[in-house]
C-alpha cells in the first residue's frame, strides 16, 4: 500500500484528502505544519508528499528545499497562490506539481497516479549509488567498488531501501513496513539478523562500515566519521 504524507494546516482540507485518498486505497499521514512534515518524512518515508504552502512553522518552499536535499520523493504543492511566479517558485524549489485551490479530488488523483507510475517508472532503470556501494537496479546488480556482492531478496530489499534514503535515520517500525509489510512484534529480530548478513557482505573485503546503528531507534546509511 502506498503511503501518502499530507501537510496542511487546515483540518477541514486535511480531513476531506485523508478520507478521500483512503477510500482509494492509499494509507495516508497527515502532519498540521511545517517542522512535523519533515519529522513525518524523516520517520516513515512516504511515496508521495501533498504539501500546503501557508505552513505555519516552517513555509512549504522550505520544507520542499529540505525534503528535496535529501529524498526524491514526489510532492505535488497544493495552495491558493495561482500567480504565474508562485508556480515557478515552487517547482524550482523542487516540487514536481502544482495544484491550486479550489481544486477538484479527481484532479489530484489523477496527478497524484501520474506521480507514482512515473517514479516507479524511474525507479525501473535506477543506478543508485552512495560512497563506494552501488547498485543497478534493472540489473539487480550490486557491487562495493569493484567487487560484486552476491545478496538474497530480502538483503536487496533491505539495501534498496536504505539506499533510497541515504544519511536518513529509518526506524525500526519503517523497515518492518516497507520490506516485510507486516509487523513481527516488538521482540522480533528479523531486522538485526538481516542488518548484521547486510554488513558482513558488504564488508567482507574489510570495508568501512556503511550501515550504522542508530540506538533505540533504528539505522543509517551513512559514511563513517
Amino acid at each position: 500500500m502506498k503511503l501518502i504524507l499530507i501537510i496542511e494546516d487546515e483540518a477541514e482540507i486535511a480531513g476531506y484528502l485523508r478520507r478521500g485518498l483512503t477510500l482509494e486505497g492509499y494509507e495516508v499521514s497527515v502532519a498540521e505544519d511545517g517542522p512535523a512534515g519533515l519529522a513525518a518524512a524523516r520517520e516513515t518515508p512516504p511515496d508521495l508528499i501533498v504539501l500546503d504552502l501557508m505552513l505555519p512553522g516552517m513555509d512549504g518552499l522550505e520544507v520542499a528545499r529540505r525534503l528535496r536535499s535529501v529524498s526524491d520523493v514526489p510532492i505535488i504543492i497544493l495552495t491558493a497562490r495561482d500567480a504565474v511566479q508562485d508556480r515557478v517558485t515552487g517547482l524550482e524549489s523542487g516540487a514536481d506539481d502544482y495544484l491550486v485551490k479550489p481544486f477538484a479530488f479527481e484532479e489530484l488523483l489523477a496527478r497524484i497516479r501520474v506521480q507514482l507510475r512515473r517514479r516507479q517508472s524511474d525507479r525501473q532503470n535506477d543506478v543508485l549509488r552512495y560512497d563506494n556501494l552501488t547498485m543497478d537496479t534493472a540489473a539487480h546488480d550490486v557491487r562495493i567498488g569493484d567487487r560484486r556482492v552476491e545478496l538474497t531478496a530480502k538483503e536487496y530489499e533491505l539495501l534498496e531501501l536504505f539506499m533510497r534514503h541515504p544519511q536518513q535515520v529509518l526506524t525500526r517500525e519503517t523497515i518492518y513496513d516497507r520490506v516485510w509489510g507486516y509487523d513481527f512484534g516488538g521482540e522480533s529480530n528479523i531486522i538485526e539478523v538481516y542488518v548484521r548478513y547486510l554488513r558482513q557482505k558488504l564488508e567482507a573485503n574489510h570495508e568501512s562500515r556503511l550501515i550504522h546503528t542508530v540506538r533505540g531507534v533504528g539505522y543509517i546509511l551513512r559514511e563513517n566519521e
